[in-house]
């Protein structure tokens, strides 16, 4: 079970990944385990001397009891110290640094969220390099159509 961000290279140059745990309920791990989860609109944020994940949306399990479920709740993110104070630094530092989620899974009976310190795209990079993806795929249609031949 792999779930991705696909939203995530559109908008996000990566700098540099981590891999966190999430602390979660049991019917929340259930629904993940099946699929359901999405990151598309979600990202990640430092409060104080922890990291949150916030605006993931991970839909109550079917079978459980969700009277007081909120899919979107601040979910905490379990970091090693050595990598919190890293992130603290990098991101002090400025220049429109951000945290984002790539990809959530699992690791044996855990579940791993990947994220990565990412500087946002501008409009005009993200135009570009959609730009040059179809530049490619359209060369390498032609080539396919050129082998047939």
């Amino acid at each position: 079970m792999k779930i991705i961000n696909r939203a995530f290279h559109r908008n996000y140059e990566e700098l540099e990944k981590f891999e966190a745990g999430i602390v979660l309920t049991g019917n929340e791990v259930k629904s993940i385990r099946e699929g359901h989860m999405q990151l598309d609109a979600a990202f990640v944020k430092m409060m104080g001397d922890e990291v949150y994940l916030i605006n993931a949306n991970i839909p109550g399990y079917e079978y459980a009891d969700n009277k007081d479920y909120d899919p979107k709740k601040t979910r905490k993110l379990l970091l090693h110290r050595k990598e919190i104070l890293k992130l603290q630094i990098k991101l002090g530092q400025g220049g429109r640094l951000t945290m984002a989620p790539i990809s959530c899974y699992n690791r044996g009976r855990h579940i791993k969220l990947e994220i990565a310190l990412a500087r946002p795209r501008k409009d005009l990079e993200k135009r570009k390099i959609e730009k040059g993806r179809d530049i490619e795929r359209n060369q390498k249609r032609e080539m396919k159509e050129y082998m047939k031949i």
